[in-house]
């Protein structure tokens, strides 16, 4: 009898190939996907405020898996710095715990960052249905893993390593397949996408209450099955809302065709004006020319009728070595070893803060410490739901005043013929690419501000001083993301944004590894004191203000290029005024 579970010739078995043919076949088309667009948007919110970077919420984790007992053979138990009350055993805690538990958070954060090229370029090739089916799949799984392991954790404790980097990998799936879902929006556009970046940002509040929940009773394998169960349904969700095409931009010529004019063929209810726009919109895209000024609230649902000719022209090595990029990598690669080495370390800051050092240890001093340490983390897990609130603000400041810019001064003429009558002599328009770039100074500057204020309270030995410290952590990792995600789209042509902000994130990542090395050295050397490094970290994230200050400078380039170009029109016109 055959045996079902093996395909022809060695293949893939049937009941695999039966599931692929099952899934492809309940994805949704794009327009059913459109008009499910606001389901998808809330629920995407939700999956990755509870899902995505959880792994950034590593000090309650931290303190869970010491409670659970994961590498406490490290310790023994007359040299062990702390013990940790369980319902029915005291376990060791000590240094050699931790910096192996850490090792397995520098793993996580990693993958969590670095995995973004490669996601990157799965999702140019299959769409981001794919990619959120792998994550929750992968999501699931760590959770599996992590409750499996707390079960006996003597012998099963290196699981966390492969844990924790599911857990990374599928979040970061999560979250960079919802960030395509905002060009279904239009004009909504760069409020959903600040929505979904806050709650990606924000998501490192689940495990201060996952912590919660353990400290009322609940058991740790328990949460942890439960949270497996729901990752389960974020795949049934995705199976059954999200498509398997990408989601167009407005700006491509796809999303008026795969969107927009079927709709109008399925909709009886058709007005004059929807008729005469999407007419408008074909007519430009034929002639291969920008919408005119008349149809203004055209381009604002589809705009852009075409790719500029000139972004196809520019090589990507061109991109790639230009002195933006180059000190976009070292301003983001110095901010984000600043955030994790701070999410690695923070609890033996507090610790610090309380003992004032190994050789002050008291058993009081201890006690008193890891309750210290279990608040504060507590705290600042709460505080990342700021992150909702400060991404849209950074995108506020991304987008301020692009409405009313215009991308060439030819433009700028046909704007003042349009409102005026006759074009505009004095009044020198507003361009889209300048203010973009001043946009984005702004932005890196206010950020490299924080950092350095951040940079400077964490100096200041006072420990009530730390809440303004969690505040300042959780506005700049709302901001530099969207931050870097604005310069790129303002200034690299746009076929290259998603491979240069998947290099950018592999080599931030790298930059954060050396987060591990910073760590111990804190913890043997320095003998958790983080003063030296904290100044060290400070005086190097003063390098932050080299991107803004070369980006005014190229702004100022483009600035006398743009006034040339303007003057010469200008120039034409007064003498065809003459000759008239």
């Amino acid at each position: 009898m055959e045996d079902l579970t093996q395909g022809p010739l060695g293949g893939p078995p049937f009941c695999a190939l039966f599931l692929c043919r099952l899934l492809a076949s309940m994805a949704p088309t794009l327009q059913q996907a459109y008009r499910r667009r606001w389901w998808m948007a809330c629920t995407a919110v939700l999956e990755n405020l509870f899902f995505s970077a959880v792994l950034l919420g590593w000090g309650s984790l931290l303190i869970m898996l010491k409670n659970e007992g994961f590498y406490s053979s490290l310790c023994e138990v007359e040299n062990a710095t702390n013990t940790t009350q369980g319902a029915q055993l005291q376990r060791p805690t000590c240094d050699d715990q931790e910096e192996m538990l850490n090792l397995g958070f520098t793993i996580g954060s990693f993958v969590l960052s670095a995995t973004t090229l490669p996601l990157g370029i799965v999702m140019d090739r299959f769409g981001p249905r794919l990619t959120r089916l792998l994550g929750s799949a992968c999501f699931a799984a760590s959770c599996t893993l992590m409750a499996l392991a707390s079960r006996d954790t003597e012998v099963l404790s290196p699981l966390i390593f492969l844990a924790l980097s599911l857990n990374g990998f599928g979040g970061i799936c999560l979250t960079f397949s919802s960030l395509t879902l905002p060009n279904m929006f239009g004009n909504l556009r760069s409020t959903i996408m600040a929505l979904m970046i806050g709650s990606y940002a924000s998501s490192a509040i689940t495990f201060p209450g996952i912590k919660l929940l353990c400290n009322a009773g609940v058991l740790f394998v328990v949460i942890m099955f439960t949270w497996s169960g729901l990752a389960c349904l974020i795949f049934l969700n995705c199976a059954l809302n999200w498509p398997s095409e990408s989601f167009p931009a407005p700006e491509e010529g796809s999303y008026t065709k795969k969107i927009k004019l079927t709709g109008l063929a399925l909709d009886h209810k058709v007005t004059g004006d929807r008729f005469y726009t999407h007419v408008t919109i074909v007519g430009q895209r034929l002639s291969q020319r920008s919408p005119s000024v008349e149809g203004d609230d055209i381009s604002q649902d589809a705009p852009g009728s075409s790719e500029n000719p000139r972004e196809k022209s520019v090589p990507f090595c061109k991109s790639l070595c230009s002195p933006i990029f180059l000190w976009s990598l070292l301003t983001m690669g110095i901010t984000q070893l600043r955030v994790i080495f701070y999410m690695a370390a923070m609890n033996k800051m507090l610790e610090f803060l309380v003992t004032g050092g190994q050789e002050h240890e008291t058993a009081d001093l201890k006690q008193r410490a890891t309750e210290t340490v279990e608040f504060y983390s507590s705290i600042f897990g709460a505080m990342q739901l700021l992150c909702l609130l400060t991404c849209p603000l950074i995108g506020y400041i991304m987008d301020w005043r692009i409405k009313d810019c215009v991308d060439t001064p030819a433009e700028g003429l046909a704007l003042g013929d349009a409102r005026d009558g006759v074009a505009t002599k004095s009044a020198r328009p507003r361009y889209l690419k300048i203010q973009k770039l001043t946009n984005a100074i702004n932005a890196f500057t206010l950020t490299n501000i924080l950092l350095v204020a951040f940079g400077i309270t964490c100096l200041i030995h006072n420990l009530h001083l730390q809440f303004v410290t969690f505040v300042l952590h959780t506005v700049i990792r709302g901001f530099y993301h969207s931050a870097c995600g604005g310069l790129y789209a303002a200034v690299f042509p746009s076929n290259h944004f998603g491979t240069l902000t998947g290099l950018q994130s592999l080599i931030s990542a790298l930059f954060a590894l050396l987060q591990q090395l910073l760590f111990m050295a804190m913890v043997k050397p320095l003998k958790g004191d983080p003063f030296w490094v904290n100044l060290g970290l400070l005086l190097f994230s003063l390098l932050g203000f080299l991107l803004p200050s070369y980006l005014f400078y190229y702004r100022a380039q483009l600035q006398r290029e743009y006034a040339t170009d303007w003057e010469g029109p200008q120039k034409a016109l007064r003498s065809s005024e003459v000759t008239a």
